[in-house]
């Protein structure tokens, strides 16, 4: 279906691209631009003194028991089914 589509706009596109006519009817004129010397802004920053280190840390994973439901005729079950 999106071929479809992309070839009625491709066609579409290009008759609408042959149906325009389009000639220059003036030259193009650029401005003439003069550059002087600039200088460049400068800033004083101060930042803030970070310190970063890192610190070993246990952390107690709990235990999870799961109790899966039976199905009509007793077995548990699996999930895989």
């Amino acid at each position: 279906m999106k071929k479809i589509i992309t070839a009625a706009f491709a066609v579409t596109a290009t008759l609408g691209l042959a149906a325009c006519d389009v000639d220059q009817t003036q030259e193009l004129e650029v401005p003439e631009v003069s550059v002087e010397e600039g200088q460049m802004p400068e800033f004083d920053v101060e930042t803030a003194d970070v310190d970063v280190g890192t610190e070993e840390v246990t952390v107690e994973v709990p235990t999870v028991d799961v109790d899966m439901p039976d199905d009509a005729d007793g077995e548990p079950v699996t999930g895989n089914e």
